[in-house]
């Protein structure tokens, strides 16, 4: 991957061409979920050494094995869950913040989880930087979601799972939705998870190569 040199950087200019290159030309058409990846700055999210690239269309290296997720990705995600001003939103595997920051602009109030303490510290003071006041990111098991915080009218998982833990689609309010990349025998896709009436339906909405979060791949079974 290249690194340009991040001081000659319009990142305004970057932001505005991934919009334009990435998120409407994938089908998203929310102008609020628009609006927020114009509005949040990507580079700040990423390490210093990467922010020249910040704004291609891959999954950016963070550390500790994480990764900022491929923005044509995140922004097809945030289509599908169709946020809405009063949500609360539950984002798992928050990383450094950018996810939450998208989010808070879209919905009432965020619940970041992730469960790398070092990750933690770092969206926070990122979210403080920008003064995103309506979201907090707290440590937490991936597979576990935040059940003291639950019930959540939309939860996001930012990094992929094997499977979406029961757990967590117990979080799930009524009328709640919940976005996901699954991942099985090496391919990825896409699902919504929705509540109505009690009963939890899923579909499949597009495939999607997203790296899985540490911890949450499917374990191996025995066989005699």
């Amino acid at each position: 991957m290249d690194r340009p040199d991040a001081m000659a950087i319009d990142y305004a200019a970057a932001r505005a061409n991934m919009v334009e290159s990435q998120i409407r030309p994938n089908k998203v058409t929310d102008p609020a979920v628009i609006q927020a990846f114009l509005d949040v700055p990507r580079e700040r999210f990423v390490p210093p050494a990467l922010r020249g690239v910040a704004y291609v269309d891959e999954d950016i290296p963070i550390g500790a094995g994480r990764y900022l997720v491929e923005p044509m990705v995140l922004g097809r995600l945030l289509q599908f869950s169709a946020p809405r001003s009063a949500d609360l939103a539950l984002e798992i595997g928050s990383g450094t913040g950018y996810g939450t920051a998208v989010l808070a602009r879209l919905v009432g109030s965020v619940v970041g989880i992730d469960s790398d303490a070092e990750l933690v510290r770092t969206a926070t003071a990122n979210l403080a930087a920008l003064g995103v006041e309506n979201a907090v990111v707290t440590e937490g098991a991936f597979l576990e979601g935040c059940p003291k915080q639950a019930p959540f009218d939309l939860i996001l998982f930012s990094g992929a799972v094997a499977e979406v833990p029961a757990a967590v689609e117990g979080q799930l309010a009524e009328g709640g939705r919940l976005l996901a990349v699954e991942v099985a025998d090496g391919v990825g896709r896409a699902v919504v998870v929705r509540r109505t009436g009690g009963a939890l339906s899923r579909r499949i909405i597009f495939d999607a190569a997203t790296p899985l979060l540490p911890g949450t791949a499917r374990k191996p079974e025995f066989v005699f």
